[in-house]
């Protein structure tokens, strides 16, 4: 797992379990108060790029879309998105909707991009407001995005929707409505959603539930153990979260402001490496660059020692020795390697010293 240099560093929680048969790993990003919102948000879903969707390009004078305000419910800070009929657009690209989103994508850390053979779980809490007025077009607040491909259509949304009465619609490749619940039942309250998503493009499975903080009482339940969760031609899958809404028919919106929290993002994948012990704390590095074909490692021994350095395959078979029990001084060891002769996949660096075996996940498109 790459380890995120965090502007907000105690705010990320890093934990690598590395076992027989499942790899997991879980990143997770809280409000911790005002100020550096977005910097926080970029830090954890985008380090060095921006993971933050808004209107500022036609709305400066508002200021940032995005605040941590304290919340009387939970006792904490937490995000606050806002929207505004007028002037927003989409980025200044799109002027039929507009958005405030966040979201990981194509330069995010692999360990947050979701390919074919992985389990994802999203978990995060969100409050809409009493008195919410969606779109009858469309006013996604979660996307399920595809990267690659055909991937203009969201592989799964969360959708609320303008009605008799207004509902929050859980929607399938942006066709199928295959599960509904009345907005009335979220309005003013917290709720906690928990989405595990088995990625594969025919017989893949999908779960999501959605529960009142307050007292646990389910709103929303899905499950489909066979369903398309990837298309064939897409690289990986990504998660977005915000406001995002037409504006086709903008008699039916108002100023808005949707508040979340909590966001967590963890992975589950079948492999062949050998058992690794929980850490919380990885010094192990790995960084590549689709352009060079090149993967750059580096690892911070904590005295001299031997160490062996492999890539593997998604079964733990060694595709690429790259160091064999050489003896290494205290300090940082550093190597770069050319992946030209791989094939497009999903691989692990993973690193053997007297005491310690870890490994970090690594996707060539």
């Amino acid at each position: 797992m790459i380890i995120l240099k965090s502007y907000k560093l105690r705010l990320i929680l890093i934990i690598l379990i590395l076992g027989h048969l499942h790899l997991y790993s879980q990143v997770v990003l809280k409000a911790d108060g005002p100020g550096n919102t977005y910097e926080l948000i970029n830090s954890v879903l985008a380090p060095g790029n921006t993971a933050v969707e808004n209107p500022e390009c036609i709305h400066p004078e508002f200021g940032r879309h995005i605040a941590e305000v304290w919340d009387a419910d939970l006792n904490k800070y937490v995000f606050e998105f806002y929207i505004h009929v007028t002037p927003d657009n989409d980025r200044c690209i799109n002027f039929d909707r507009q958005r405030v989103e966040i979201k990981t994508y194509e330069p995010s850390p692999d360990n947050l991009k979701g390919v074919t053979g992985e389990t994802v779980i999203y978990k995060w809490k969100f409050k809409i407001p009493i008195g919410f007025q969606p779109s009858t077009n469309f006013t996604h607040i979660h996307q399920i995005k595809a990267v690659g491909g055909d991937d203009d259509d969201p592989i799964f949304t969360l959708t609320v929707r303008k009605g008799s009465p207004n509902k929050l619609e859980l929607i399938h490749n942006n066709t199928t409505k295959v599960k509904t619940a009345n907005l009335s039942l979220l309005e003013g309250k917290w709720v906690e959603v928990i989405e595990k998503i088995k990625i594969n493009n025919l017989h893949g499975s999908y779960s999501i539930s959605i529960k009142k903080v307050s007292d646990n009482t389910t709103i929303l339940s899905y499950i489909n153990d066979d369903l398309m969760t990837i298309r064939s031609d897409n690289y990986f899958i990504r998660p977005k979260w915000g406001i995002y809404r037409s504006l086709l028919n903008s008699q039916d919106l108002r100023d808005e402001s949707l508040r979340f929290d909590d966001f967590s993002i963890s992975e589950e994948m079948m492999t062949g490496i050998e058992t690794y012990s929980e850490i919380e704390q990885s010094e192990l590095k790995v960084s590549s660059n689709p352009i060079t074909k090149n993967i750059n490692i580096e690892y911070l021994l904590q005295k001299a020692e031997n160490i062996q350095v492999n890539i593997c395959n998604i079964n733990g078979q060694i595709v690429k020795p790259l160091v064999t029990n050489t003896y290494q001084e205290k300090g940082i060891f550093q190597k770069t390697i050319h992946y030209s002769d791989l094939v497009t996949g999903v691989y692990f660096v993973q690193l053997i010293t007297e005491n310690k075996k870890e490994a970090v996940k690594f996707i060539i498109f």
